[in-house]
């Protein structure tokens, strides 16, 4: 009994991360903010780069955030969070899906 609590205990005590992580994760979130704000500052793109551009960025420093600070691929069954993530990112894309749409084909003209 007491190796099995001693387990459990080493298994939390090693959920967080080590600071070289979250320094490298960091260093990649200041470099994926710097990027667009450099290009939207200089006007170095058109408006569609632009907007595709800070896209890319923003899913970029959302795959940072949940590697790096969340801690999603480290924990002993990650499937149960990753899947309740996507359920949620499905949701989340629903409504605005939904939103755009009603605002762009019920807008009064």
């Amino acid at each position: 009994m007491e190796k099995h609590n001693t387990h459990a205990q080493d298994a939390h005590g090693s959920h967080g991360g080590s600071m070289k992580s979250y320094v490298i994760g960091f260093l990649f979130s200041i470099i994926l903010t710097i990027i667009p704000l450099v290009v939207v500052m200089n006007d170095l793109l058109n408006k569609t780069a632009t907007t595709v551009l800070i896209l890319i960025m923003a899913v970029l420093q959302f795959a940072v955030q949940l590697i790096f600070f969340m801690h999603i691929r480290d924990e002993e069954k990650p499937r149960f969070n990753l899947m309740a993530l996507i359920f949620g990112l499905v949701i989340l894309m629903t409504i605005v899906a939904g939103s755009v749409w009603i605002m762009t084909y019920n807008a009064v003209g």
